[in-house]
């Protein structure tokens, strides 16, 4: 029976068929568990080592990365308050950039997950958007999604992609996911984003996969004119990236 399941444990990261002793499961079954359940704290709550953050981003040669903070004053206030992880410190103004892209790199809810890709996967983003102009990255601590809306109202970028540490789990504490939104400012809706998430290699999708996406995304949102229900992710489908196709509409699903 353990051969079948080292076969199905080949093709899911979820706890299966872990066994059983007595009316328990086997003590290093539940000390993979207890491990799990830390990485996930750790995740969350380990601050961002912001000047590694902006070393490394620094190194890619894209500009001198700038950094900024949400209305959250601390982690504890962030996870009480993700109203105030969407809107900007007081006082904090970017220089406008007025580039076709803008890309900010977030903590999130996984500082693990960011510290793990992000730079990696801006590297991968960038090298995937050829002829646009992009904005020199932000990096960004105690930020939610939308607080991307604010910066790249700010930078005066046509579209905004928002590097972020999701939600750990118990399988994986250190995957990152990327939102687009095109036309950014505050008060944009979720339903006007599109997202790229699961992005943790080798486990989860890789960086040039989910640059592929991202690109697609980023081209079909300056030809529709918008981004989120109404956009479809054409990177799977050679034909749909057929201008002619007339295929544009649609709900993204990555």
């Amino acid at each position: 029976m353990s051969d079948l399941w080292d076969e199905l444990r080949r093709h899911t990261q979820a706890r299966i068929g872990l066994g059983r002793t007595g009316n328990s499961i086997p003590t290093r079954r539940h000390l993979e568990f207890v491990t799990a359940h830390a990485e996930a704290r750790d995740a969350v709550h380990v601050p961002l080592d912001v000047p590694g953050m902006v070393r490394r981003t620094k190194e890619l040669g894209f500009g001198d990365p700038l950094v900024v903070e949400s209305a959250a004053e601390d982690r504890s206030t962030y996870l009480r308050r993700p109203d105030l992880g969407r809107q900007l410190a007081e006082g904090i103004t970017l220089p406008r950039a007025e580039a076709d892209v803008g890309i900010a790199l977030c903590d999130g809810l996984s500082s693990t997950a960011l510290d793990a890709h992000g730079p990696d996967l801006l590297a991968a983003i960038v090298a995937a958007l050829p002829g646009l102009t992009v904005a020199p990255p932000v990096i960004a601590t105690q930020a939610r999604v939308a607080l991307g809306d604010h910066i790249g109202e700010q930078l005066g970028v046509t579209t905004m992609l928002v590097i972020i540490g999701e939600r750990p789990g118990l399988s994986v504490a250190d995957s990152v996911g990327v939102y687009l939104t095109h036309h950014p400012r505050p008060g944009r809706s979720d339903a006007e984003r599109n997202c790229v998430s699961n992005i943790h290699p080798p486990g989860g999708m890789t960086y040039e996969h989910a640059a592929r996406v991202v690109a697609a995304l980023v081209n079909g949102a300056r030809q529709l004119g918008a981004s989120g229900v109404a956009l479809k992710d054409t990177s799977r489908d050679p034909a749909l990236t057929d201008p002619g196709s007339g295929a544009r509409n649609g709900h993204q699903s990555a």
